[in-house]
Parts: structure tokens; C-alpha cells; sequence
């Protein structure tokens, strides 16, 4: 990859410059020349009040803002930045009169800025690398690069290697914050759009179901005008979650694995107001300490405890439990774990330690036993082990 290290001014490369506030993105800067976001890149997430202040701030105190780079399209006669997007959006976003900053402790946008201070943000020079080469090149370079301390993510960089119109497609439809399905989505879907953890959520989804990885899916997929299959995919397990759990959406329903539990339980029937019920008697359950497990629970017929990790019985009820217990069975000659004492071998008279022996429920906690000293059992560890719900 050739390299030739140029200058221009903030005035040069704002010339022209275009901010899509429905998209969250820069489009044109350096009179309609550069292309500031190309579809490879990331979308813009400095808007936050304080690295996109942070940069102005830099302007005017005569900071450096560090190398950029611009890849050189020959073939469209145009430049696309390669690493500075973040910045040389912030300071077009600003110059635009996007958003303010504190000068003397007072709010001011660009221009209401004293002249001085809107010459030297203006005549501040950014060195940028042209850059040539193949694509290959271009992607590779790309996929190392950290932008001020926010580095990207995998989802980032997978956008940038399998650039292309399914690519462009999919970040239209998945990372665009403004999507009248998406706080739908994020009932579900853990993830900030702009950073592109939606789209990663469905590609997975959609992925896992075929038995393929994110990147396989996308290389497979890279020249595809359409995002049918990915929308189909996706729009099926939000549909199935809403139909089985008719439920306004539980904090804990977002960010469970939905792709695997609709692969695992789609092909079962449910019906939708026994779930709800279920549901709501387990989150009302004091013993529950898991409120996440109760969903995947629920699916799996009530079964898994492990799911709920239910609460066990504290070190003073096993330790009172264990001494009813240990006192009753010396007076009768017997040992202390009920299932030893029902033997006949050696152990049949054997009085355990406490730490020899666990807490266990009479009656299953899954078959509405509680979790006090009126339901508890001490057993030595090897029955307790091997036995399950009774």
C-alpha cells in the first residue's frame, strides 16, 4: 500500500460538508470530494457531549489531533477516510452549528464564537496519509485501527472486511437508532445500534440456525442486493418471543439468547396465558434468585432448576436441622442420614459430621416444598448426590 503524507486545513476538509441527522452520519466533506463515512466504516458515536466537545477543545488549544487517512478511489475520482472519521465528523458536525461548547463558562455554537476563535478552529492544520491500494490492502490496514482510544468492535471490523450492499442493507435496517421497530428490538436485544450490536444479534441469530459463524454468513452473503433471509429470520424469533410471552417485556428478557431458545422450542405449543401465569407466580417466588433463568425454565417445562438457582438453605437452618436431626437418631441407635438408617450395612448406624452431610427438601422445591427448617432433610453427600426431585 502507497502512502503520501499531505496537509489541509479544517476549512478545506469541511468545505461542503454534509451531516445526515436521520442516519447519524457525516456524508461529504473537502467540497463533495471526500466521502467521510464509506460503508466500511463505523457510524458516528462521538455525539455524546464529550469526545466531540473533546475535539473542538483540542482545536482551540492548538493540540494536535493525530494522523488521519484518506483511502484514494481512483476509480471515482474521490477520497474516503480511513481513520478519522470520528473527528473530522465532530469538527463538521460543530462548524455546522450541530452543537455547542463552553467558552468562558458560557455555551457557544460556531458561530457565536468570537472571530478569532472560528479563524484558528478554521485554519487548524490536519495532516492526513493518501492512501492506495488494492482492496485487500485497504481491509487489512483498516481492521487494525483504533480511533482515539475507542477501539472497534468485532462487529465493526466484520462490517468493514465484508463490505457491500448486503452490508449497507443490513446497517440500514439494524443500525439505524431511529427504526420504528427498534425499541421493540431492545426489549429483547441487548446492544446500542450505532455500535452495530443489533445487526451482530440478528447475524448471529441468523448464522447459529444454518450451523455458521457471523463471518461465514457474511462472506456467503457479501454481494447480496437483499437482506430477505436475515430479516425473515430475525422478524420470526421477535414474533415468537412476543406470541409465547404475551407479557409487556421483563428487564431480564433482554439479551437472553433468543436465537438458541427459539431453535430449541419454536416447534413446541404453548399456551400463552398458562406461561404468563407461570411466569409471574415464579418472579414472585422468594427462592428464585435467578430472574433470567425463569423464561428458559418455563419453555423447558418447568424442569431445570439449575436455571433458577434456587435459593438453598443457610448454615444456621442446616446447622439446627443437623442437630434435631443427629440427637433424634442417636436415641433411636440409628444413623443420622434417613437413607443410611433404612440399610442394613455398616452404615445403617453411621453418625455423620455436618460437613459430611447436605441440606436437601423434603418435599422438592419444584413440587412447592419451601425452603425452611420445617421441609429440610440432612443427608449424607453420596445419597444426596445421587438422588433427584422426589
Amino acid at each position: 500500500m502507497k502512502t503520501e503524507l499531505k496537509q489541509y486545513t479544517v476549512k478545506d476538509v469541511v468545505d461542503g460538508f454534509v451531516y445526515n441527522e436521520l442516519e447519524g452520519k457525516g456524508l461529504f466533506g473537502l467540497a463533495g470530494k471526500l466521502v467521510v463515512q464509506p460503508e466500511y466504516q463505523r457510524h458516528y458515536i462521538y455525539g455524546d457531549g464529550k469526545k466531540d466537545v473533546a475535539v473542538i477543545d483540542s482545536l482551540l488549544k492548538g493540540y494536535p489531533l493525530g494522523l488521519i487517512y484518506f483511502n484514494v478511489d481512483g476509480v471515482n475520482n474521490r477520497l474516503e477516510i480511513l481513520d478519522g472519521q470520528q473527528r473530522i465528523t465532530s469538527i463538521g458536525r460543530f462548524v455546522t452549528g450541530k452543537f455547542a461548547i463552553k467558552v468562558d463558562r458560557k455555551e457557544q455554537v460556531f458561530s457565536s464564537l468570537s472571530l478569532d476563535h472560528q479563524e484558528k478552529i478554521l485554519e487548524s492544520e490536519l495532516l492526513v496519509y493518501h492512501c492506495e491500494g488494492s482492496e485487500t490492502e485497504i481491509k487489512e490496514w483498516f481492521e487494525t485501527v483504533n480511533i482515539a482510544g475507542v477501539p472497534l468492535n468485532k462487529q465493526e471490523l466484520l462490517n468493514a472486511i465484508y463490505s457491500g450492499p448486503f452490508v449497507t442493507a443490513a446497517k440500514a435496517e439494524y443500525s439505524n437508532s431511529t427504526n420504528a421497530n427498534m425499541q421493540k428490538w431492545q426489549s429483547y436485544v441487548k446492544g446500542d445500534p450505532k455500535r452495530q450490536e443489533i445487526l451482530e444479534e440478528a447475524l448471529k441469530w441468523v448464522g447459529s440456525s444454518k450451523g455458521e459463524t457471523i463471518d461465514a454468513y457474511l462472506a456467503q452473503h457479501r454481494k447480496d442486493t437483499d437482506i430477505k433471509g436475515l430479516q425473515a429470520y430475525f422478524t420470526s424469533v421477535i414474533d415468537w418471543i412476543s406470541s409465547v410471552f404475551i407479557r409487556p417485556p421483563d428487564k431480564e428478557m433482554r439479551g437472553l439468547e433468543w436465537g438458541r431458545l427459539y431453535e430449541t422450542y419454536n416447534s413446541s405449543a404453548y399456551n400463552a396465558a398458562q406461561v404468563d401465569q407461570a411466569v409471574d407466580a415464579l418472579r414472585a417466588d422468594e427462592a428464585v434468585q435467578s430472574a433470567k433463568g425463569i423464561y428458559e425454565y418455563v419453555l423447558g417445562g418447568q424442569v431445570d432448576t439449575k436455571l433458577l438457582d434456587v435459593r438453598v438453605f443457610d448454615d444456621k437452618t442446616k446447622r439446627v436441622g443437623y442437630e434435631k436431626q443427629t440427637q433424634a437418631a442417636k436415641a433411636k441407635g440409628v444413623s443420622n442420614c434417613p437413607l443410611c438408617a433404612q440399610g442394613t450395612d455398616s452404615n445403617s448406624t453411621r453418625i455423620y459430621k455436618l460437613n459430611e452431610m447436605d441440606a436437601d427438601h423434603v418435599t422438592a422445591w419444584s413440587k412447592g416444598g419451601a425452603t425452611d427448617l420445617k421441609n429440610l432433610t440432612m443427608l449424607c453427600q453420596t445419597h444426596n448426590r445421587s438422588k433427584g426431585n422426589r
